[in-house]
């Protein structure tokens, strides 16, 4: 008996996060992925904003782009993530916040970028092409697209830019799309060879077949107090889940003067405060888990402190307990 306890046990252990789905027990392949624990991480290009871009937000800044140590400063507290795509993708990240951008007067009219404070260096339709390439080479992993947050999409040319990325993603992943039309199981998107979902916040879009705007929970302070009370709240509140959520562990900057608390500090930075706050939010994560509900779990810094592990780990010991 004790061998056979051991072989379970073993049979139940994730061994490579970079396929991990792939290897969760077997009573977890057929039930909704809105019931499984995913990785996600926040605001995830933000690892390469473009400190010579001009400055996206917040708007009160943006007069001052042409002075490059206030754009160095936006990006001191923008920056969220330190990994390339491809290593979070390779860490076991399977959720991706996406923020989407147009350059005023670009020459090209329909390229775009993703943002956070400042442009990328990146454009949006090379990073796709990336996590294209990277679900081609792992088929029995979910990947979960949020694009979202567009700016710089001006009345005259929003449904001309939406329709071309809309395309764009349809043509490039293909037969990989996940639609809308049916509940997703591990089991039922292996079976159909799809392993693509993409959310995207623009209603018309949602008509032919691509997700809606995913809800996303957030503290939305610096406050580790305020942000688990606020998450909490929005975690017990009744109803049952019938579609994808996300638990953002991630911290808010003050819109207002307080945010000089934090950026006048010439030592520190957002990553500084992250790593700091990251043990608690992980600690506080695993202990709301067994009293609620979660599902894609997003945070700063996801190849840090044994993140991806921690909500992967969730999936196994919820399915030891029932």
């Amino acid at each position: 008996m004790a061998a056979s306890a051991e072989k379970g046990r073993r049979r139940r252990n994730v061994t490579s996060y970079c396929d991990w789905m792939s290897q969760l027990p077997p009573e977890l392949h057929s039930i909704p992925l809105f019931h499984l624990a995913i990785p996600g991480s926040h605001d995830s290009m933000s690892y390469d904003l473009d400190i010579n871009s001009s400055i996206v937000e917040p708007d009160r800044l943006k007069r001052l782009s042409r002075i490059y140590c206030v754009r160095k400063i936006v990006r001191k507290w923008a920056v969220t993530q330190e990994d390339t795509i491809t290593k979070q993708l390779d860490a076991g990240v399977r959720y991706f916040d996406l923020r989407i951008a147009r350059k005023p007067d670009d020459a090209n009219p329909t390229r775009l970028y993703f943002y956070h404070g400042l442009y990328t260096r990146t454009d949006v339709e090379t990073v796709l092409k990336v996590i294209n390439d990277w679900a081609v080479r792992h088929p029995r992993e979910i990947l979960i697209l949020d694009l979202s947050n567009f700016k710089g999409f001006d009345k005259k040319i929003e449904g001309r830019l939406h329709s071309h990325l809309t395309n764009f993603i349809k043509t490039l992943f293909g037969a990989k799309l996940f639609l809308k039309w049916n509940i997703p199981t591990l089991e039922r998107c292996w079976n159909q060879g799809k392993n693509v979902i993409v959310s995207y916040d623009y209603p018309p879009a949602q008509q032919a077949g691509l997700w809606s705007k995913i809800t996303y929970f957030y503290g939305q302070s610096m406050d580790l107090t305020k942000v688990e009370s606020k998450l909490r709240q929005a975690l017990e509140r009744p109803g049952s889940i019938h579609s994808f959520f996300v638990c953002g562990l991630n911290l808010t900057l003050p819109e207002d003067v307080r945010i000089l608390k934090y950026i006048l500090r010439l030592c520190d930075n957002l990553v500084n405060v992250i790593q700091r706050s990251l043990p608690r939010l992980q600690q506080w994560v695993k202990e709301q888990a067994g009293k609620t509900p979660v599902n894609i779990i997003a945070s700063d810094l996801v190849t840090r402190n044994d993140f991806v592990s921690m909500v992967v780990k969730l999936n196994i010991s919820k399915h030891v307990k029932a």
